[in-house]
Order: C-alpha cells, then structure tokens, then sequence
C-alpha cells in the first residue's frame, strides 16, 4: 500500500507539472536570456553574462541550503580554472539581495549571483520545489551552456549526487570549447598558414583586443 501511495504521489506531481523543467530546455535549444539584478544591484542578462564564452549556469535554493553552500565551495576552485579558461560561471537563487550576498561571501565565490525573489525563473522553467513550501525554492540545477546560450547539458540537482562534479564540468567545458574555438589545435597546418597570412581573426581573442575581452568580464 505505501509503494502504490508512493507512485499515485509521483503520477500526481508529474500531471501537475511540478517534477520536471520545462520540456523544451534540452540539449541544442536556446536557455532563456533572463535579465535579473546582481549582488551589486545592477540589473544583468544571461547573454551579457555571458560573451563568446561556454557558460556554467547554477540554478540554486539559496544559501539556506547546505547542499548548495557545499557545492559552491566545490565551484569556487573550478572558477579559478575557469577564468584562465575563458569561460563563464553564474548563480541564480531566489534569495533577496543580502541573502545572496551572504550566500555569495560566505562560500568565498567571486563569480556573478543573480538574485531572483520575485521567482521569475521558478516560474517560468516550471521548477518549483513544491516539497519545500517554507522556502518556496527552484528545484536545483546545473546548466552548461554553450556560446549564444544554446544547452549542451542539463543536470538535475534535487539529491545532492544528480548533480555534475568538479571533474564532469571540466569535461563538459572541454567538449564545448572543443566545438566554438576555431583554435581549439593550432597543430594544424591549415591554422599555420593562416597566421602566417596575418589572418589572425580565427585566432583568441578573434579580432578583439585583449582589453574588449578583459572589460566584457566585467
């Protein structure tokens, strides 16, 4: 009796929408560009976020929860490899903006936090966390994405292990920057020849200077 209360629960929150994101945030789709205020208060897209770059998208409860302090403190060391990297991270939680600043100190994370109260996120991805009516948070996840927001990978971070390691990240990173650096093995001789050409375009920062690069950090 209690395994068939079990699914006719489970059978129930999935009709109501509740247990899964959105069914059109897949892998090649485009992740919705979200503008929201950061820790500093200044209001922020994803887009500008994120430039050229591939981009890790944390969808967190909020520093209440020990499962998402513990994974950001796991981030803050891949950060360090991913701004050597030219890649992105951001946090979004629906915590207000002192909560995300104590979220974001007190973990050590130098990496943008997007605070979204109001929920929009939540509601709009379909990722409540109905089994947690007090905090009234998203449903945990981790989103890499490649250059221009298109979804490489999606994970699902409600338990604690569904949720990418350090080492899955890096490989995740490793196979998008693979597919947007034209660069990616200079090795070749077609890519030689190019640069000997001054053809210099396909080549990081790809016709910027380092200084556009540097501010579009920022």
């Amino acid at each position: 009796m209690q395994f068939a209360a079990e699914r006719i629960f489970t059978v129930q929150a999935d009709q109501r929408g509740l247990s899964r994101m959105r069914t059109d945030i897949v892998a090649g789709a485009v992740f919705p560009d979200y503008e929201l205020t950061d820790h500093t208060g200044k209001r922020r897209k994803l887009s500008d976020l994120q430039g050229p770059d591939p981009m890790i998208l944390v969808l967190s409860r909020g520093g209440f929860c020990p499962k998402d302090r513990r994974q950001a403190e796991g981030l803050v060391q891949l950060h360090h490899e991913m701004e050597v990297g030219y890649s992105r991270l951001v946090t979004i939680s629906t915590d207000n903006m002192l909560l995300t600043n104590e979220y974001r100190d007190g973990v050590g994370a130098h990496w943008t936090f997007l605070s979204d109260p109001a929920r929009k996120v939540q509601k709009d991805l379909d990722i409540a966390e109905y089994t947690d009516p007090e905090h009234n948070p998203m449903i945990p996840h981790v989103i890499v994405l490649e250059p221009r927001l298109v979804i490489f990978k999606v994970y699902n971070g409600y338990w604690f292990f569904g949720r990418p390691t350090i080492e899955e990240l890096r490989q995740d990173l490793r196979a998008v920057l693979k597919k947007c650096r034209p660069d990616w093995d200079i090795s070749k001789p077609e890519l030689k020849a190019a640069w000997e050409r001054g053809e210099h375009d396909g080549f990081y920062p790809y016709g910027k200077t380092y200084g556009q690069v540097f501010r579009e950090q920022e």
